[in-house]
């Protein structure tokens, strides 16, 4: 029997790529696969798009229109909490722009089953429009709580087993209003999977093109201006903050170590850096990671 894949699908203003990456969902090879597509209010016609897709195509379907999320993260906890459950048993999020490789989520499944693993995240080819491409590695060897600061790859290579899918589902549907407050729905739910033991495992092998465009909430995080980006968001407490809110979300906040650091003060900060070999799974971010925590020692010294 084929694994009933359940795919859901986040959209705004997508009009120009959505048809190409609903065709390779919907292509997916030795799966049975539907569609759950939720539209952030748009002013292209996606809604218009989607809905005659769903007249055409009964594996197709769409969440009411009209709602304004204002990010990708609060249009797919939208689509947790309303997905149904029990005719699938397994569940992925994708993007409205990439291009899934035929045996993508086949290949996701088998890899689930012979790791004996609930979640999964893989790398992923990314592509820009001058015809450039690169695989982004998101596989190095997870570490103790990287999951508290980052998450597992892209959110579009993610795939859940039932028994985690409907647990999360669950979470979220109980603190729906908390999880609004979480800016990235993937980090989130990586976060979550693992700190209720949960095994996830991060394929090598990429299976999707992942289009970089100007439109792009979340990109690859390469190159200079990316690195600029990421230097704002932890001086500006966000990258912190938002750690400190998911771990205290997924009930780890009497963790031995995160009990030394989620009050984010000096000594927190202190431990962090020492301890950064813990928090992040590339090594050039684990030294990043480690730099970063005790400049901002400094900083709240010299205040």
């Amino acid at each position: 029997m084929q694994p009933r894949i359940l795919v859901l699908l986040a959209a705004y203003n997508g009009m120009r790529w959505i048809s190409e990456q609903v065709d390779s969902i919907l292509g997916q090879e030795a799966v049975s696969v539907s569609l759950l597509i939720s539209v952030d209010r748009s002013d292209d016609g996606t809604e218009s798009w989607v809905d005659q897709l769903c007249l055409r195509d009964s594996r197709v379907k769409c969440l009411a229109h009209g709602e304004r999320f204002g990010g990708a993260a609060r249009n797919f906890f939208r689509l947790i909490n309303e997905a149904p459950t029990d005719d699938f048993d397994y569940f992925s999020f994708a993007d409205q722009d990439d291009i899934w490789l035929p045996n993508k989520l086949i290949s996701a499944t088998k890899f689930m089953l012979e790791k004996d693993s609930d979640g999964y995240s893989g790398n992923v080819t990314a592509f820009w429009p001058d015809g450039r491409e690169s695989i982004i590695v998101k596989s190095q060897p997870q570490v103790a709580y990287d999951h508290l600061f980052e998450a597992a790859g892209p959110g579009c290579t993610y795939v859940f087993s039932l028994p985690l899918f409907a647990q999360l589902q669950r979470d979220i549907n109980s603190r729906f209003g908390q999880v609004q407050n979480v800016t990235l729905h993937d980090w989130y739910c990586y976060a979550y999977s693992r700190s209720c033991g949960f095994k996830w495992v991060i394929d090598a092998q990429p299976y999707m093109r992942y289009r970089q465009h100007g439109g792009n909430q979340v990109g690859v995080n390469s190159g200079a201006k990316a690195f600029k980006k990421r230097l704002s968001q932890v001086f500006d407490g966000w990258w912190l903050n938002q750690a400190a809110l998911i771990a205290s979300m997924v009930g780890v906040v009497n963790d031995p170590f995160v009990r030394r650091w989620i009050g984010l003060g000096r000594w927190g900060l202190l431990c962090l850096a020492a301890n950064a070999s813990k928090c992040r799974r590339r090594p050039r971010d684990k030294l990043v990671f480690s730099g970063l925590c005790l400049v901002l020692v400094v900083l709240r010294q010299k205040k």
